[in-house]
């Protein structure tokens, strides 16, 4: 009896689950929940370094926070930073 249902049940709902991971979007979903949430960040502490007039400490930290928003949001910066100085060295990447 259990051989009829198993025969009766398409093979395309007995077959193994495809279970690769699809990244291919990864990127884009984080920037998306973690973009303005840094942004919110860096703009409250800027903010409370105003208001405590601490100008040396906003200027260090707006530079920091600059670095770091180009470093997230630009893709392959840092693959484009790392090829190009391993070319100014004359390193041979082929």
């Amino acid at each position: 009896m259990l051989h009829h249902i198993m025969a009766s049940i398409p093979h395309d709902v007995l077959a193994a689950p495809n279970d690769e991971l699809k990244t291919d979007n990864l990127a884009d979903w984080l920037r998306g929940i973690f973009g303005p949430l840094f942004l919110v960040i860096v703009s409250i502490v800027a903010i409370f370094f105003l208001f405590t007039r601490e100008i040396t400490r906003f200027v260090q930290f707006i530079v920091l926070a600059i670095g770091i928003g180009v470093v997230f949001y630009v893709p392959n910066i840092i693959e484009t930073t790392a090829k190009a100085i391993a070319k100014a060295l004359g390193v041979d990447l082929t």
